[in-house]
């Protein structure tokens, strides 16, 4: 499988698209004015303990409070001691109100919801994570060999035994395969950044940024790059050149990969990018079968709805079943990705009765998912034949950083018909006949209700007017919406 990766770069935006094979498969937005926070270090205030969740409200400077939970606690040996084994300290018992700590955010405010906050920091560079308060050396779950594994875990001890470093490490993904010395960069630099970090933490006050991330594109170079990954076009000069200059100091071997693109054609419309985010936008994913998905998103979770469509396939009704629910279960994975979608995940298959059908779909959609750089977790087909699954959430959706809410609809996605805002008017007429006595009523509406009263429902205004005894007259308001309108008593 070939990757690229497409960097677009606008004064106010940065855009990445992650291309494999040709077809985007992820889009990530970075823009100056709500550029992302996760990985940043603050030094917290506590403004609020509550006992009751467990957690407590922690000042660092932004619009609204951060959330720290005491899972996400980093606990001395001593405060790990003070309660049963099996039972974790109280957090009323560590944190008080006006109490000062060192956070790093962990998951981007959502919506209405503040930053998720940990004060186990963690600070990665290209091949390690370093633990400041750690002990142990671990290694990517996603590095499978045990050859490999041992000799990765061998070699930093053996750095470390070399330059004592104090703290914790995990060896990451990309560093399956490096050489001794490069590991042994990345450690020393660590440690310093950290020193750095600390250093910083003890002079500024409460409520301030200690520690910055990176900005979106070398955070990318630092993570992402690497494997199978074969380009990486920038169509910034002056970003090529900072991404040139970080791969030089950090990584060499990337050097290679960066090329700035000076194409006459906008860079994502090289595989038609843009149009792919247009239909990420969309709630319906049609399939090439002729079956679709239907994606809503909701507050507390995102559904998925798969339907055959246009599809009646060739053989038995279970056979067509199965193929729509075989080719859903490889969109889903992509638009899963494509979309950003986090959280919990309804996926409602279509029926099918055959056990093994159940299990091919459902390794269908585990398979797809591999590649996702999100940590997920799907269930087994429930009794309702419904698939939960989790996909760990960081960031806000493709469709809440490039939308908002419908000033229309407020959200609803639908609105009322004509004949509903007609019948409407009809009882606000009687009602404010019965409450005030007028010589004529003014109905200002849209054009569409407008037309309405004009039209079908003509008669039942002139039986109105007459039960009333009160005149009607109508005005179409351009500027209105559907559902709005304003009766004026003259």
């Amino acid at each position: 499988m070939s990757e690229e990766i497409l960097i677009n770069v606008t004064p106010q935006e940065t855009r990445i698209a992650f291309i494999e094979n040709g077809v985007l498969q992820e889009i990530a937005i970075e823009r100056q004015r709500s550029r992302g926070i996760v990985g940043n270090i603050y030094k917290g205030r506590v403004s609020r303990v509550l006992p009751g969740m467990e957690a407590a409200f922690i000042d660092i400077g932004l619009e609204r409070a951060a959330f720290l939970h005491v899972s996400d606690l980093d606990l001395t040996p001593e405060e790990k001691q003070t309660g049963v084994e099996t039972t974790p300290p109280q957090i009323q018992e560590i944190l008080r109100a006006g109490q000062e700590l060192l956070v790093q955010v962990i998951k981007e405010p959502l919506g209405t919801k503040g930053a998720r906050l940990t004060s186990e920091i963690t600070i990665p560079s290209r091949y390690l994570v370093y633990l400041p308060s750690g002990r142990n050396i671990g290694v990517s779950s996603r590095i499978e060999d045990e050859v490999e594994r041992t000799r990765l875990k061998t070699v930093l001890q053996e750095a470390l035994a070399e330059h004592p470093v104090p703290g914790g490490f995990i060896v990451r993904t990309a560093a399956e395969g490096v050489d001794a010395e490069s590991l042994r960069r990345d450690m020393l630099f660590l440690h310093k950044l950290w020193t750095d970090v600390f250093d910083r933490a003890q002079r500024v006050s409460a409520g301030r940024l200690v520690h910055e991330d990176l900005p979106i594109v070398l955070r990318t170079l630092r993570d992402l790059v690497g494997g199978e990954v074969e380009k990486v076009r920038i169509d910034s000069r002056e970003t090529y050149h900072r991404a040139a200059h970080f791969a030089e100091r950090m990584e060499p071997d990337l050097l290679p990969l960066l090329e700035h693109y000076t194409g006459e054609r906008p860079i994502f419309e090289l595989y038609n990018v843009e149009e792919e985010i247009q239909r990420a936008l969309e709630r319906k994913v049609p399939l090439k079968s002729g079956g679709y998905l239907i994606i809503d998103q909701t507050e507390a979770m995102t559904t998925i709805d798969i339907n055959t469509g246009a599809y009646v396939g060739h053989r038995t009704l279970e056979e067509t079943i199965f193929k729509t629910n075989l080719e859903a279960a490889q969109a889903i994975a992509r638009q899963l990705r494509l979309r950003n979608l986090g959280g919990i995940i309804i996926i409602d298959f279509i029926d099918m009765q055959e056990p093994e059908h159940r299990q091919q779909v459902l390794r269908a959609l585990q398979k797809g998912l591999e590649r996702d750089h999100a940590k997920t977790k799907v269930c087994e087909v429930s009794s309702l034949g419904l698939v939960e699954m989790t996909r760990k959430r960081t960031r806000e959706s493709l469709e809440h950083v490039l939308c908002q809410g419908c000033p229309t609809c407020g959200g609803r996605g639908s609105i009322k018909t004509a004949e509903t805002v007609c019948y409407e008017i009809f009882r606000e007429i009687l009602r404010l006949s019965r409450q005030y006595d007028t010589r004529q009523m003014l109905v200002l509406a849209a054009q569409p209700v407008i037309d309405r009263l004009l039209d079908e429902d003509s008669t039942a205004l002139a039986e109105l007017q007459a039960f009333t005894g009160v005149p009607v007259r109508l005005q179409v308001e351009a500027l209105y919406t559907p559902e709005q309108y304003d009766i004026v008593l003259i």
